[in-house]
């Protein structure tokens, strides 16, 4: 059975054990779900409201880019338990000769990458996600604007915690030119994106108020 198809209690209950799996990404990718899922409902409800009816195009738009967000999100947890086994299997193999251990070593380093690429598509979903709810805390119902304040609060630690699965991989490779073109882009990614976070979360504190 799929992560994704677990209910929430045997979700958090795995999360939990001594599985290897959902771990860290899988947490990160659902956390990021949830919080762009706050986005498309924030715009759900404020399609109609007599102050944006003429932006309502605008809402819809919101809400197709935040569920093709959300469910990459979702797929993103299986996908990060599935790009865990390798490494996991890699790690295991027996190696006494120096040939074994240069073997090893070639199949460790793969698995490495492959590890690294879910956790790095987290950033880049968990990053759009966050451009949303820049987008929508302006043109939101005063009624429901916490919720864009929950949803950019939970994108800003799936942000943090995407990179810091990207990170436990890159600091294992051995390709210099490889982590330096991730670790450029992630930190970009995160720099900006949790700066954003803090405006969005300013902004809507300042609507409260």
């Amino acid at each position: 059975m799929k992560l994704t198809d677990r209910t929430c209690r045997e979700f958090a209950d795995l999360l939990a054990s001594k599985e290897a799996v959902p771990g860290g990404g899988g947490a990160a990718a659902l956390v990021g779900a949830l919080g762009v899922a706050l986005n498309s409902m924030v715009a759900n409800f404020s399609i109609g409201k007599k102050k944006f009816i003429d932006i309502e195009d605008k809402h819809r738009d919101i809400i197709n880019r935040g569920c093709e967000l959300k469910d990459e999100l979702i797929e993103l947890i299986d996908k990060d338990a599935e790009n865990f086994l390798p490494l996991s299997k890699a790690y295991g193999i027996k190696a006494t000769t120096d040939e074994e251990k240069a073997e090893k070593e070639e199949v460790l380093q793969n698995a490495l990458k492959v590890a690294c690429s879910a956790p790095m598509n987290m950033v880049e979903c968990i990053y759009e996600s966050i451009l949303l709810h820049e987008e929508l805390v302006d043109i939101s119902s005063k009624l429901i604007i916490s919720d864009v304040g929950v949803g950019v609060q939970c994108l800003k630690a799936a942000l943090f915690s995407a990179q810091l699965n990207v990170a436990i991989n890159v600091n294992s490779i051995k390709d210099e030119e490889y982590t330096k073109e991730v670790r450029e882009k992630t930190e970009a990614m995160v720099e900006k994106g949790s700066k954003i976070a803090d405006e969005v979360y300013a902004k809507v504190i300042e609507i409260m108020s």
